[in-house]
């Protein structure tokens, strides 16, 4: 003899919550600004400049700039135009800049926003 069971799932009596309004797009803009809004930011500010020189003075003081002057005089040595170096050079220089500089860099970027929210 089998007995069959039914399984019966009732649904909560409890109110739930209504959804949060939609965003508007001035809303999302507010909270998450694109890219050229932070750009034109930082140089209105003069801030991009700043970060531009302190990031030319890590550079250098780690040594850096000299092991990429050394870089493109290795490779620049047969013709090759700017063009070639700097798609030679380029990917090897993003990829040895030191992680705690990168680190630095966005801090005070993100530094630079909050004091800029309005």
């Amino acid at each position: 003899m089998s007995h069959s069971h039914k399984l019966v799932i009732k649904r909560s009596s409890m109110s739930r919550p209504p959804p949060p309004p939609p965003t508007t797009n001035k809303d999302q803009q507010h909270q998450n600004p694109s890219l050229q809004e932070i750009n034109i930011k930082l140089i209105q500010s003069g801030e991009k400049e700043r970060l531009k020189e302190l990031l030319r003075e890590r550079l250098l003081e780690c040594g850096w700039i000299d092991e990429m002057k050394a870089l493109c005089r290795k490779k620049g040595r047969n013709n090759v135009t700017v063009d070639d170096l700097v798609h030679v050079i380029s990917p090897k220089g993003r990829a040895s800049v030191p992680n705690s500089m990168k680190a630095e860099l966005l801090q005070r970027i993100r530094a630079f926003l909050a004091s800029t929210a309005d």
